[in-house]
């Protein structure tokens, strides 16, 4: 971004007047800012029209008395073109393109885009095809329909790719604090990332919420993700677009590719970024982030007024990574004296109904349950429907005990209603103006926690770190994969451990397994053949020259039965490797737009059926190659399963880390190694079988 795209940007996000160029559209842009509250001037712009919103319109941009600092276009796409063009001779700030028709049309629209970025000159253009943005700290919405959102003076900067997201986010009902709310559509000029650089610095937004379709400039966003965490703002994002079917309408509707979405986690996860899967679970992340904080540990002190409650708790927590220790012997015992004779003991706290609701009773229980050491506390609380609530303020007294008690403890709190509707607008505010989080869901509650102390941990592990430096050497043209042996020849080069062997032909082979020595494994090399096991093509614990030229006869039957056209006249020969402690697959690949990753799993002919595996970006660090290697099922074996011997982890690591060093030192020819499987016995590694990926004609 130009210095003079980001002073015009800041124009855009905080404007002191504003146009609406545009007919019908214009009209609901001008209620939306009477809506919300916006006292600057606001200039209409239509020959056609007397006023707009009670404001006398102009007759054309070069009528304004002064270039807007924020505009709102809603005009046809190509007068769209022309507008721009007129607003950037004028000096304005930035635009709202909410005109639709460009690159989301394909190739003519794309050309248009063309014209359009060029028209904007400087300006900073949100969009083409968005709804546009809502500050509600500075009380502007140059936004084309009805609006809502909750903002007690700090909130969430959300930043979305789909205008009708956006809205329907903005009409939640779930008190979740807004700062900010842009709809980015295309994103011909400014993206994602550049509104969380720009936003980073304001001590009112608290944290952002993406809704991410596909990132155009990668290690942009890295450098802007880096920035956030830098300054303490959590990035929540909801990443849409993973299946087949959803990364094709991704293309179809703002013009952005999804990318893969492994590769997007493995991205998230190395930057600090929460990821969540349904829109609930964005804002009830933001909302316990904001309001509570961060938990600086995972253990969570819980109370319920019912036995099923706190069974609830503790079965969902457990499953996703949060901890509610037992009360200490001391704080068992003053619970024991304080609770009535039915409760018992126990984290989560079933404090029982005699006492609820009770302001002399039920503060001391909090207290002590909340004097052993936790991070964070929650306490479930489903509040009456209205019409219904003669009893609520038991349960506002029992909030208010609450409330205090996480305050002089000094720790994130929440009161979390099972049911998400169980919680009226009045208590959720009254609760965030306490800094209590008011939550949703009772998995969306213990969701949220977990993330947040996610977030907390990631963030003190890289916070002081420097930036991830993404590779962006891929190739994104045409690529060929190399046989077996050719594969093989080049790791050998770069010092990864294979097998010994060498290649011959059918003539060959029978002096060639003389030289290797028995037992071996004979199989049928050639572009065709990157599955051989299907194929028929690999042969295994052969023990003599007659058992090979079978093999190899019977091999050149099967694979001609399988793909004449994937027959050769090529067999790859090689020691019989020992049985492992176990096998891993191990690939690496390096995408064009968002860079290499390494991923490890379960290995053998079962990886498709067991499904173990686990991305992480490239490059890493050995505490995170071990982190990752912890959290597979396979990991088991190589701790040494009934009775095995233990593999050396740090050997294993170190010719991970070479075979990762191997693929960035040629990222600009190679695209992907896959070795699968990687035999792993002691501190023995070895690649059993490989296949290399690298750009057609190297």
């Amino acid at each position: 971004m130009t210095p003079e795209r980001r002073r015009n940007l800041q124009r855009l996000l905080n404007p002191r007047h504003v146009a609406l160029v545009g007919g019908g559209d214009a009209v609901a842009a001008a209620t939306e800012c009477a809506r919300i509250g916006f006292e600057g001037p606001v200039w209409p712009v239509n020959p056609g029209r007397d006023e707009i919103g009670g404001h006398a319109c102009f007759a054309s941009v070069d009528d304004l008395p002064e270039a807007p600092d924020a505009v709102f276009l809603a005009v046809p796409r190509a007068a769209a073109i022309d507008v721009l063009r007129q607003l950037s001779a004028k000096g304005a700030g930035g635009v709202v393109c909410y005109t639709a028709g460009f690159r989301e049309m394909g190739e003519d629209g794309a050309a248009l885009e063309v014209d359009l970025v060029e028209a904007a000159g400087d300006m900073a253009l949100v969009g083409p095809n968005c709804y546009g943005l809502i500050n509600y700290l500075g009380k502007v919405a140059l936004w084309p329909f009805a609006h809502g959102g909750y903002a007690p003076g700090y909130g969430a900067a959300i930043i979305t790719q789909s205008g009708m997201l956006s809205s329907d986010l903005t009409m939640s009902q779930r008190s979740v604090p807004f700062a900010y709310m842009i709809s980015a559509g295309n994103q011909s000029v400014l993206a994602l990332e550049d509104f969380v650089d720009a936003l980073c610095t304001t001590e009112e937004v608290r944290a952002f919420g993406l809704h991410i379709e596909g990132l155009q400039d990668v290690p942009r966003f890295v450098e802007a993700a880096h920035k956030a965490l830098q300054a303490g703002k959590p990035i929540v994002a909801l990443k849409t677009g993973s299946s087949q079917v959803g990364s094709q309408l991704t293309q179809s509707h703002t013009g952005s590719l999804s990318g893969s979405d492994e590769l997007y986690s493995a991205l998230f996860e190395k930057l600090g970024i929460i990821r969540v899967h349904s829109p609930a679970q964005l804002l009830e992340t933001l909302k316990f982030l904001m309001v509570a904080g961060v938990p600086s540990g995972r253990c969570v002190a819980g109370f319920t007024c019912s036995g099923g409650g706190a069974t609830m708790l503790a079965d969902y927590g457990e499953k996703i990574g949060l901890r509610f220790n037992q009360p200490s012997e001391r704080v068992a015992s003053d619970l024991q004296a304080l609770l009535p004779h039915t409760a018992t003991v126990s984290n989560p706290l079933d404090y029982t109904t005699p006492i609820w609701g009770d302001r002399k009773r039920v503060p001391p229980v909090f207290s002590a349950h909340l004097s052993d050491a936790h991070d964070a506390g929650v306490i479930v609380q489903d509040y009456p429907a209205e019409g219904l609530d003669e009893a609520k303020s038991f349960y506002l007294n029992d909030a208010q005990s609450f409330v205090e008690a996480v305050k002089a403890r000094g720790i994130p709190g929440a009161v979390c209603a099972t049911l998400p509707e169980n919680i009226d607008l009045e208590t959720r505010q009254w609760l965030v103006s306490e800094g209590v989080a008011p939550m949703q869901g009772l998995p969306e509650t213990l969701e949220a926690i977990a993330a947040a102390a996610w977030y907390g941990e990631r963030r003190r592990a890289i916070e002081h770190s420097a930036p991830f430096e993404l590779v962006t050497t891929g190739t994104d043209g045409p690529t060929e994969t190399l046989d077996e042996a050719a594969g093989k020849a080049m790791l050998r080069a770069g010092g990864i451990s294979v097998p010994e062997g060498m290649v011959a032909s059918s003539a060959q082979v029978a002096d060639a397994a003389e030289q290797i020595g028995y037992p071996l494994v004979l199989k049928m090399t050639g572009p065709k053949l990157l599955h051989k096991t299907e194929a028929g093509a690999v042969a295994l614990n052969l023990a003599s020259k007659a058992e090979v030229l079978q093999a190899a006869a019977r091999m050149t039957e099967a694979v001609k039965a399988y793909d004449p056209a994937a027959v050769t006249d090529r067999f790859l020969l090689e020691r019989m490797q020992a049985p492992p402690t176990a096998e891993l697959l191990v690939s690496i690949r390096i995408d064009p737009q968002l860079g290499a990753a390494l991923t490890l799993g379960s290995g053998g002919t079962l990886v498709e059926l067991v499904g173990d595996a686990a991305t992480l970006m490239l490059p890493a660090s050995d505490a995170e190659i071990a982190e990752v290697l912890a959290s597979l099922k396979v990991s088991r074996l190589l701790d040494g399963f009934r009775g095995a011997s233990a593999i050396d982890r740090s050997a294993l690591i170190s010719e991970l880390q070479r075979l990762s060093d191997f693929m960035i030192s040629h990222a600009h020819t190679l695209s992907e190694v896959e070795i699968n499987p990687l035999f792993v016995s002691g501190s023995n590694v070895v690649a059993v079988d490989a296949l290399i990926t690298q750009r057609a004609g190297e």
